[in-house]
């Protein structure tokens, strides 16, 4: 069973990076099925389609887990430090 747990930030981060995987499979400059993969990671305590998408991907690719997981730490890391900087920027105005 799968628990869903709304958070706004996973869902902008995740939403963001489905766009960039889906813009990844049409340019070839971009790796889009990491974009992809990770999107799909970031979204899996959202919705249910998301979290069987993990469960294929923990099952195809099981050595990429550290390493989409270490990447959802760090955008989720990058969004925090932004988040802090706008907030500060407004409260001085």
């Amino acid at each position: 069973m799968v628990v869903l747990r709304p958070s706004l930030t996973r869902k902008l981060l995740g939403f963001g990076a489905l766009f960039l995987g889906v813009i990844g499979l049409i340019l070839p400059i971009m790796p889009g099925w990491i974009f992809l993969a990770l999107a799909v990671w970031m979204l899996r305590d959202q919705y249910v389609w998301a979290a069987r998408g993990v469960e294929k991907i923990r099952a195809r690719w099981p050595q990429a887990i550290p390493a989409i997981e270490e990447r959802e730490r760090r955008a989720l890391a990058w969004y925090a430090r932004r988040t802090r900087t706008m907030r500060r920027m407004f409260r001085r105005a």
